[in-house]
């Protein structure tokens, strides 16, 4: 009898979280690869990246340029100790924790409004796996958008475990932390009510109330944004216009709904629209069943589409990229696990899944490998200019040559951006030298080369630089003093 008993515990248990089960199998191969992935582009120059400033400084826990993130500063500081040793590879770790927890945190709610074992799966899965993940995951400077969503996540699962008067009070304590991690973790205080009242699990009056109290946080931290000291120039990208605005949210669409290989769809030089077609066609079905009218016109999906939008509107309303899908991704897995809840035809919808998770891993192999390429580029570029240096120095001029194509996220990222505009070489000095870089882009042109070399010789002029790093596409041409 013991052991019929085991058998069924056994049984019960891989029939109930074989998601967790798959997740954990696939777990030590995802962490291993995302270790092996460099900074390019703004990891170089980001919050996270290593800080050799003394650790109270007010720039580090108040507004800093565009930001007010604190977390981040910090964690910058952390690496700073050691970057050889720490930096990007506790980066990757504290970031594949934080999915997780978000991955756990998604699987309660799930469970809170009452999907079955089917449609628990499937939203976990969906979340852990998707390609909408990766600019998030895969990248070093993922942290601060991983865990606004934790810390988010957290506050909604509070509001409804912990009696009335505690949970304004936890629930504000965990928005603003997942606010001082990234912006958009602000938008929690409006999306908890809604997320709950779209599954009935809180009534119209309380709605109006908490909505209420989440526009009053909302106005708290604006007013503290406005007290705060700081010293803002904003960038002509953080404007919004109409066509920017529109252009965001098609970009936010396809990279939410669809495993789409973005880098063979958008890639100039790697450009391969058949395999982009491959990938865009299996995700179309289980799309279909999510966005047929019989579906999409249910209270839940119709708030949880709100809620997704609400996520992401900072980022639509200034830049989005890519990373910035993750603050939307919770309630996208929701609204897919509630169709798959909902659906009477069980078997197709998960033939739809199926086909979509195909796509899914094909692309997250794929983007994973060119993340690791670009970060390797900037590698070799740095290496070549130390090599080419052959002493250290402490001043350097960096003229780069623009490129006549554009960047995919972290996936492919152009070469000088990937050697961090001369970062990466600090990086291979230990931070010990260029002491100084300053960079200057020139239009690429028949002549491009030679108006570099005659910018060089410029700046070699009263000993203002030591050094001239001419970056042309990957070669680096070294001038000496």
């Amino acid at each position: 009898m013991q052991n019929s008993y085991r058998k069924l515990n056994i049984k019960e248990i891989i029939t109930n979280y074989y998601a967790w089960i798959i997740i954990l199998l696939f777990l030590p191969f995802i962490l291993w690869g995302i270790i092996l992935i460099l900074p390019t582009f703004d990891d170089w120059t980001s919050l996270i990246a290593p800080s050799n400033e003394p650790f109270f400084i007010k720039e580090r826990f108040l507004f800093y340029g565009y930001h007010w993130r604190p977390f981040d500063s910090i964690f910058g500081w952390i690496v700073g100790r050691n970057p050889k040793l720490l930096f990007p590879t506790l980066n990757h770790i504290c970031v594949i924790i934080g999915h997780i927890g978000c991955t756990f945190l998604l699987f309660k709610l799930t469970k809170i409004f009452k999907f079955n074992q089917l449609a628990r799966s499937i939203s976990i899965l969906f979340f852990f796996f998707t390609p909408a993940m990766l600019a998030t995951v895969l990248a070093v400077d993922g942290l601060n958008q991983t865990y606004a969503n934790f810390w988010g996540l957290l506050a909604a699962i509070s509001y409804i475990k912990f009696q009335e008067k505690i949970k304004y009070i936890v629930c504000f304590l965990f928005i603003f932390i997942s606010t001082l991690c990234k912006e958009n973790g602000l938008m929690w205080s409006i999306i908890i009510p809604l997320m709950y009242y779209s599954f009935d699990c809180i009534s119209l009056k309380k709605l109006k109330k908490d909505i209420l109290i989440g526009l009053c946080i909302i106005i708290i931290y604006a007013i503290a944004i406005i007290l705060l000291p700081k010293n803002i120039e904003i960038h002509p990208d953080y404007i919004p216009t109409f066509s920017k605005i529109i252009n965001s949210i098609l970009k936010c669409i396809l990279s939410s709904w669809f495993a789409v290989d973005f880098v063979y769809l958008l890639f100039k030089p790697d450009r391969n629209l058949p395999i982009a077609t491959i990938t865009l066609l299996l995700s179309l079905s289980l799309i279909y069943f999510v966005f047929r009218p019989s579906n999409i016109k249910k209270k839940p999906c119709i708030f949880l589409l709100i809620c997704q939008i609400i996520a992401v509107s900072p980022h639509l309303m200034t830049v989005f990229s890519m990373m910035h899908t993750y603050a939307g991704l919770t309630f996208v897995s929701l609204l897919i696990g509630y169709t798959a809840h909902t659906i009477v035809k069980k078997r197709n919808i998960i033939i739809a899944f199926y086909l979509f998770m195909t796509a899914a891993i094909f692309v997250d192999i794929h983007l994973w490998y060119t993340s690791y390429e670009s970060g390797l580029i900037g590698k070799n570029m740095a290496k070549d200019a130390i090599i080419k240096t052959g002493k250290p120095i402490d001043k350097v001029r960096i003229i780069i040559i623009e490129e006549n194509y554009q960047k995919v996220s972290s996936f492919r990222v152009i070469p000088s951006d990937a050697f961090g505009w001369g970062r990466a070489a600090q990086y291979e000095t230990n931070y010990l030298w260029p002491k100084m870089i300053s960079d200057t882009t020139i239009e690429r042109s028949s002549d491009a080369l030679l108006k570099a070399h005659i910018i060089a010789k410029d700046a070699l002029k009263n000993n203002q630089y030591d050094c001239v790093w001419i970056i042309n596409h990957k070669n680096i041409d070294v001038i000496n003093q």
